[in-house]
């Protein structure tokens, strides 16, 4: 008889989730240092807010299902649902309306936060991923609206993007609601098919979501996707109202008169910008990168937008009775990483340690007094964790990158003078303790 293998986890991860790596979190935070350093300056207050909330205060009612699992990842506690947050606007308006008493008016808060989208993920569309949010609470002042898109271009501009690279593409829903009137769409599901189809013109075009204004889609999978059921002259409408060249709308005209008083000018209108979520009421906007993105196959994709957002007057209101009117913006902070690292070299400092090669173990205090040495100057080093012969030690520290290892026998330790070994160039230097930090800057 064979004896039944045990059975081993799998070492591959959920669709939609990734391991990062040194390189692509030191530019995260070199990004998120640049948003702290622009959002104290613009006069925002930082936020945490936790990961999981009740299931009803992020917005997602399914009764028609037991377990409400449509876009966010849910359990039930104590009979009552918990998701990990979708986003953090809805978290944002929970945490108003519970402090609605001693907050300012408007508040003006940031936050940097990890969401999760229970949703089909693609290339630099992750199912957890960071994001960042800057939002003002109790006020309709349209040059709030503005300023948002200002901070953000300000922001892009600083983590090395020119002005070229990216665009600010806005709109109003207010076209969309006057353009439902004009198409007769009362129902508020056929409403929201509709919306959820346009927001869809960048990735699929127009032929694509003519299909889902219409009787539905199937895409490459085989998957079929339920459409608006308009008839062919409203879907004209629409498409001929959406492809206007300029706004007729107040709110987005006062808003580009703001524009022109900051001096900025890096905008576009386009009414077919529609965002997804069903809570903006007024002024929407989306940040648009403007060069090629590739996969990892190292073709060119549709990436879509980094983020985007606007007003949504209405939200807070879910909560109770509360005047809170408000707009804010987010970005995607690891699809920004992900762009960001094609586009440019980023010339960040990645931990680099030399590497003391063991000899003796016996000689172990002469080492950690060498390295303590070393480390007290500011020099990244580590004493190699094993006791393998010096070839394996070499290994190990190529495999790591060290610019430079330390060869510290008895011979070395009795002169005072360690080998220092260049890993880039092969040469070796035998130099005193003393001058031993100068040497390995150098080759740092």
């Amino acid at each position: 008889m064979t004896k039944d293998k045990k059975n081993k986890p799998s070492k591959e991860l959920p669709l939609g989730f990734v391991d990062r790596q040194e390189k692509e979190l030191l530019v995260r935070d070199f990004i998120i240092s640049n948003i702290k350093e622009v959002m104290i300056k613009y006069g925002f207050q930082y936020l945490e807010t936790p990961s999981f909330e009740y299931t009803d205060s992020i917005g997602k009612f399914l009764p028609d299902k037991d377990r409400p699992d449509e876009g966010v990842f849910s359990f039930q506690d104590e009979k009552k649902w918990l998701s990990l947050r979708y986003d953090l606007t809805a978290p944002l308006a929970r945490y108003v309306a519970k402090n609605y008493l001693e907050i300012p008016k408007p508040f003006k808060r940031y936050q940097l936060g990890t969401v999760w989208r229970n949703e089909k993920p693609g290339p630099g569309r992750f199912r957890e991923f960071l994001q960042f949010d800057a939002d003002f609470v109790g006020t309709k002042s349209l040059q709030a609206d503005a300023e948002l898109c200002v901070l953000i271009s300000e922001i892009l501009e600083k983590c090395g993007l020119s002005k070229e690279e990216y665009v600010i593409k806005i709109s109003s829903r207010k076209i969309t609601e006057e353009l439902f009137k004009k198409v007769n769409i009362n129902n508020n599901e056929q409403r929201l098919t509709a919306l959820r189809a346009l927001d869809k013109i960048d990735r699929l075009g127009w032929n694509g979501v003519k299909q889902l204004l219409g009787k539905g889609r199937k895409d490459k999978s085989g998957d079929f996707t339920k459409g608006a059921n308009l008839n062919l002259s409203s879907i004209e409408i629409v498409e001929k109202e959406l492809n206007k060249k300029t706004p007729d709308t107040e709110d987005l005209l006062e808003i580009f008169k703001t524009f022109k008083d900051y001096g900025f000018s890096n905008f576009e209108f386009n009414p077919s910008i529609i965002r997804g979520l069903e809570y903006y009421t007024g002024p929407i906007f989306e940040v648009s990168l403007k060069f090629d993105v590739k996969n990892n196959k190292g073709e060119v994709i549709q990436f879509g937008s980094i983020g985007g957002g606007g007003r949504y007057d209405n939200l807070v209101n879910n909560f109770g009775n509360y005047d809170a009117p408000a707009t804010g913006i987010s970005i995607g902070l690891d699809r920004l990483v992900y762009a960001l690292m094609q586009k440019k070299e980023f010339k960040l400092k990645q931990s680099k340690q030399v590497v003391i090669c063991i000899f003796n173990k016996n000689l172990m205090k002469d080492y950690i007094n060498l390295q303590k040495i070393l480390r007290d100057a500011g020099v990244s080093t580590e004493i190699y964790p094993g006791e393998s012969k010096l070839k394996k030690q070499m290994e190990y520290a190529n495999k790591i990158n060290a610019p430079a290892v330390i060869l510290y026998g008895e011979d070395e330790i009795k002169s005072g003078k360690p080998t220092l070994r260049d890993l880039s160039s092969g040469n070796e230097k035998s130099v005193s303790i003393k001058e031993l930090v100068n040497e390995i800057k150098k080759i740092i």
